[in-house]
C-alpha cells in the first residue's frame, strides 16, 4: 500500500527562518547555492505565500547575493515557480507499477492531497494568476512546471500504449488534459469540490472509454 504520507509536503516552518544568519563562506558550487535558494523559497511559499517573497528576503535567508538571484531568475514570479517546483517535485513523482488504472489513481490522489491539504494548492493558483501579467513567470511556468508535469504523465501513458493498455489511436496529450486539467478547473473555479470520489470517477470514466475494445466473437458458418 502506498504510504499516505507521500502525498503530503513536509516543509520546515519559516517562523524561525528570519533568525537564521546568512551564511558567509567562500565561493560555493552553483548546485549548492541553488539548493539553498530553493529551500528558502519553498519555506516562504509553503508557509506564507508568494506575497511575502522578495529577492531581498531570499538573499538574506539563503546567503546568496541579490546579484546572483537576478542573474538566474529575471522576476520574482520565475524565482517562486522554480522554488515551488522543487518543493513538490518528489511528492508528485509518477510511479509505474504496470497497472495503468492503479498508477493514475495513485498519482492523481497524491496530486489532489498536495493541492487541497497543503499550502501548495494556494501557491500554484497564485502563480497561475500572476503568470497572466508576468511574461517571465508565464514562460517559466510552461517550460519548468507544466511541461515537466505533462512529460512525466505522457511518458507513463505512452508506456501503457506500448503494453497494449491503450488503443493505438489515443492521443496521450489529450488524456493528460482530461485528467489533470479537470482537477485544475475545479481548483480555479471551485463550483464543485475536488474529492477522492471525483478522482475515482475521472479515472473510471476515462479508462472505460480508452481501453482496447474486445474482439467480436467469431461468426459460425451455418
Amino acid at each position: 500500500m502506498q504510504d499516505e504520507r507521500k502525498g503530503d509536503i513536509v516543509t520546515e516552518q519559516a517562523e524561525g527562518a528570519e533568525e537564521r544568519p546568512a551564511r558567509r563562506r567562500g565561493r560555493r558550487p552553483a548546485d549548492e547555492v541553488r539548493a539553498d535558494v530553493f529551500r528558502v523559497v519553498g519555506e516562504v511559499l509553503m508557509t506564507e505565500g508568494i506575497a511575502d517573497l522578495t529577492f531581498e528576503r531570499v538573499a538574506r535567508l539563503s546567503g546568496v547575493s541579490k546579484t546572483t538571484l537576478y542573474k538566474w531568475w529575471p522576476s520574482k514570479g520565475a524565482l517562486a515557480l522554480d522554488g515551488y517546483f522543487h518543493a513538490v517535485e518528489e511528492t508528485l513523482a509518477f510511479e509505474d507499477t504496470g497497472d495503468l488504472r492503479a498508477d493514475l489513481l495513485s498519482q492523481l490522489r497524491a496530486f489532489v492531497r498536495v493541492m487541497t491539504r497543503t499550502p501548495a494548492g494556494r501557491v500554484v493558483t497564485e502563480l497561475i494568476g500572476q503568470s497572466q501579467t508576468d511574461e517571465d513567470l508565464a514562460t517559466a511556468f510552461r517550460s519548468l512546471y507544466s511541461s515537466e508535469r505533462r512529460r512525466l504523465a505522457g511518458e507513463r501513458l505512452l508506456r501503457a500504449k506500448e503494453q497494449g493498455q491503450l488503443r493505438d489511436d489515443v492521443d496521450v496529450r489529450v488524456l493528460v488534459d482530461q485528467l489533470w486539467g479537470a482537477v485544475y478547473h475545479r481548483m480555479l473555479i471551485p463550483d464543485e469540490p475536488v474529492t477522492d470520489d471525483f478522482v475515482t470517477a475521472l479515472v473510471s470514466n476515462l479508462v472505460e472509454g480508452i481501453t482496447p475494445r474486445p474482439e467480436p466473437p467469431a461468426q459460425r458458418n451455418s
